[in-house]
């Protein structure tokens, strides 16, 4: 315990006195919320003659869809992701750097980790093949480790913009924020009412996340202060999702669901992006409560250790429960494992397998960080990570 408190310690003197600790904190609340939701809602079963599908126990068991209003926290990580841009960009401007120079520092940041994955699964993928692996048990388990993937180039799409929506303390953002709503909500109305082909929808992919991060530049540059602000965002934007869910035809549930004719994630729609703004809206309530939790060493020294390998964590995850889920199938069919997910005793027992996939990615995530930030010529390891 001396040896906890005294790490916790030191973590606490060195960070700096200006830093907004709450961000920090609100940034490992939506990659947990990703996480324990991709462990909670993909079951990976066996479907006969070797062949592994991917299958949500939303599709099997709908009581259970309030957890994915739980659990979908992209729009908080959007929400600080544009609040960290603003100030790293006002920084730099200050600074007198180039837009090319920060820019390629920002996705150098985002996308280092991405290679050691790859290169992982494009072994393991090649090594499943030679064995023959069925095409639907491969495309199953790529689909699952790449997914994540597109999240990182949406977030660098957007991250790129961030000069555009900096300036006059927000008055740029929200109207971005607010255009980027609109269209979001054009091509909704196009694609359901007027018959539009399905493609249309990706253009929600770029305009229903820029909400969130432009709402978060504009934090960032103090346009968003007011209290009543925050609670409007947060109630609009919860009243907004249910009622396009009660009244208007969209899906309940917040990810995606196999098999459904829409989802709400996949693209975004209207309800995906008004129910990020109420997350958006709730994060920015509880902001000043957060940053005096962080006042005390502990909970703040925990809080930097999963900032700091937050990208590796969000890489790895998926294959974390793969991981699992392939290598228990030597013992035979495991309950909460390789079951079917269609009662709830399989939510009971899915549970049981949490701290097996956190285990596991504990291990790959010693693994990837120490081959991502190798020790140097003379031998000592680094004292800082680059991300």
């Amino acid at each position: 315990m001396s040896d906890l408190r005294s790490w916790s310690m030191r973590v606490d003197a060195a960070t700096p006195a200006d830093r907004d600790r709450a961000v920090d904190v609100l940034r490992a609340i939506a990659i947990l919320g990703v996480v324990l939701g991709h462990w909670l809602v993909t079951a990976v079963v066996d479907q006969g003659g070797g062949r592994l599908a991917g299958v949500s126990p939303l599709r099997q068991m709908p009581a259970f869809i309030p957890i994915s209003w739980l659990l979908q926290t992209l729009a908080v990580f959007f929400l600080v992701g544009g609040y960290a841009a603003a100030r790293s960009w006002s920084s730099a401007a200050a600074r007198g750097d180039s837009y090319g120079g920060w820019i390629k520092q920002r996705l150098t940041r985002l996308f280092a980790p991405v290679g050691l994955l790859l290169i992982v699964w494009g072994l393991g993928v090649g090594i499943l093949v030679v064995f023959g692996a069925p095409y639907p048990t491969v495309r199953t388990l790529v689909t699952l480790v790449l997914s994540p993937l597109w999240f990182l180039v949406v977030f660098a799409l957007v991250t790129s913009l961030t000069p555009l929506l900096c300036g006059s303390a927000g008055r740029r953002a929200i109207p971005v924020a607010g255009v980027a709503l609109a269209t979001v909500a054009a091509v909704d109305v196009a694609r359901f009412a007027l018959g539009a082909p399905h493609r249309l929808g990706w253009v929600n992919v770029i305009a229903g996340w820029l909400v969130p991060f432009a709402i978060g530049v504009a934090w960032g540059e103090g346009g968003v202060r007011d209290r009543r602000v925050f609670a409007a965002l947060f109630a609009g934007g919860l009243i907004g999702a249910g009622a396009l869910v009660l009244w208007f035809g969209y899906p309940a549930s917040m990810v995606g669901v196999p098999g459904e004719r829409i989802s709400n994630l996949n693209p975004p729609t209207m309800a995906a992006v008004a129910f990020g703004i109420g997350q958006c809206g709730l994060a920015l309530l509880l902001h000043d409560r957060l940053r005096r939790w962080m006042r005390s060493p502990l909970p703040w020294a925990v809080v930097v250790t999963a900032n700091i390998s937050a990208i590796i964590v969000f890489l790895w995850h998926q294959s974390a429960l793969l991981t699992v889920t392939l290598g228990a199938r030597w013992f035979g069919t495991l309950p909460g494992l390789h079951t079917s997910p269609d009662s709830p005793a399989w939510v009971f027992q899915r549970l049981l397998w949490l701290p097996a996939f956190a285990a596991t990615l504990l291990v790959l995530w010693a693994a990837a960080r120490k081959l991502e930030w190798p020790a140097p010529a003379g031998g000592h390891a680094r004292t800082k990570p680059r991300l």
